[in-house]
């Protein structure tokens, strides 16, 4: 089982790979607790990733609230390597849209 912080890597690689000219940044959740760990600025769209080891990993206090709350502004999910190829294809929609 890989650590959180290799998916996280290797995710980002695939964004910037999926999504040329697009700028992938890591959150401060010590800023605001709960907050998702990656914001994706694509074109004139954005989406923000709440990266997971797996599906069973803990979720912390107020992530479910932060990713629906900017899942109505924008896009927001949990991604882990379960969903992956799901999540990237509704944010490819997302950005296409």
């Amino acid at each position: 089982m890989s650590l959180e912080k290799d998916f996280q890597k290797s995710l980002i690689d695939e964004l910037k790979q999926r999504f040329k000219g697009c700028i992938v940044m890591k959150l401060d959740s010590g800023y605001i607790q709960g907050i998702p760990d990656l914001i994706v600025l694509y074109r004139d769209k954005w989406a923000a990733l709440e990266c997971k080891r797996d599906l069973y990993s803990p979720r912390q206090p107020n992530q479910e609230y932060y990713v629906a709350l900017l899942d109505e502004m924008s896009f927001s999910r949990f991604i882990f390597p379960e969903n992956r190829e799901e999540v990237l294809h509704e944010l490819q929609q997302a950005f296409s849209a």
